[in-house]
């Protein structure tokens, strides 16, 4: 049994969820099915009764083509046709757990809305410059007490961490939980791009209630983890083969990092097409050339 919805296109500067010419089939025995059921019917059967019950937890992407040092490099073509965006959307659907891409009210950001509508993920759009308030609004939307945040420039996401934070992060009552380097640096403030980061719903809202700064309102969770005192901010040690290194750059800002990054991937998928942090750096560290390539942009763009 399914249920068949067509929608109009919303308006393009409209805060909220969308659904962009949908001709769509709810399989009811799917996350997809189920979870785009419960999201259509508040905003397209304003008159049914029944009454919603949201998962806890949900991944939320961040995305955007507006990036000031690589514009649209989210929806350019990084491997056999297929974006980042693709890359991330398939493999995050991967661990079961609900998906919603947030991107922003800007309407070059529409692309990024038909991306999303091929795989089937809703699509929430809010401040383009206030990503703390588009990560509210959209799990306030959703009813999620718990995220975990993807941002869209990690192409080489890893999946066994992503299960292991979900995991770790729907049995704990900490405010964020994300991976730890040595120094005791978390993860989101390296170069690595391996991993997502978990927060709550009322730890966002207690960071926007306590700052309005400009760097805490663009970067989400910078605020949580940099006050512990008032956050209960807890972390995963990172893998062990990578727990001491700082020359590995796969977070993806630049026109240098995409080329490199694009010819790591083809290379690696060759060799084995479900590669893990391992594969990663087994496959780097006998290509010195393309860590001397890394070098040079961790340089460039110091965290």
């Amino acid at each position: 049994m399914f249920l068949q919805v067509t929608t109009k296109i919303v308006p393009t500067r409209q805060e909220g969820f969308q659904f962009r010419n949908f001709g769509l089939k709810c399989w009811f025995d799917s996350w997809p099915g189920v979870m785009l059921h419960k999201l259509i019917f508040p905003y397209f059967c304003p008159h049914s009764n029944q009454k919603l019950i949201m998962p806890e937890l949900g991944i939320i992407i961040q995305a955007r083509t507006g990036s000031t040092r690589m514009p649209e490099k989210v929806i350019q073509p990084f491997f056999q046709e297929q974006t980042i965006l693709d890359l991330l959307l398939e493999k995050t659907k991967k661990t079961g757990v609900p998906v919603v891409l947030a991107t922003t009210v800007n309407p070059m950001d529409n692309r990024i809305c038909t991306l999303a509508e091929k795989h089937q993920v809703p699509v929430f759009r809010g401040s383009e410059n206030d990503v703390l308030d588009r990560f509210i609004q959209a799990a306030q939307q959703l009813g999620f007490s718990k995220i975990i945040r993807v941002c869209a420039d990690n192409p080489f996401l890893d999946l066994a961490g992503l299960k292991l934070l979900i995991n770790e992060f729907s049995q704990s009552d900490a405010d964020y939980l994300g991976f730890q380097l040595a120094g005791d640096k978390p993860s989101i403030l390296t170069h690595f791009g391996f991993w997502a980061e978990a927060v709550s719903f009322d730890a966002l809202e207690k960071a926007q209630r306590l700052t309005s700064e400009k760097l805490y309102r663009e970067h989400v969770t910078n605020f949580i983890y940099a006050n512990p005192t008032l956050f209960n901010v807890r972390f995963i040690p990172a893998d062990p083969i990578v727990f001491m290194r700082t020359d590995v750059r796969m977070t993806l800002d630049t026109q240098e990092d995409f080329e490199i990054q694009q010819k790591i991937f083809a290379a690696i998928s060759k060799e084995n097409p479900n590669f893990a942090i391992r594969e990663i750096i087994k496959w780097l560290d006998s290509h010195p050339e393309a860590l001397e390539a890394m070098k040079r942009e961790i340089e460039k763009n110091q965290k």
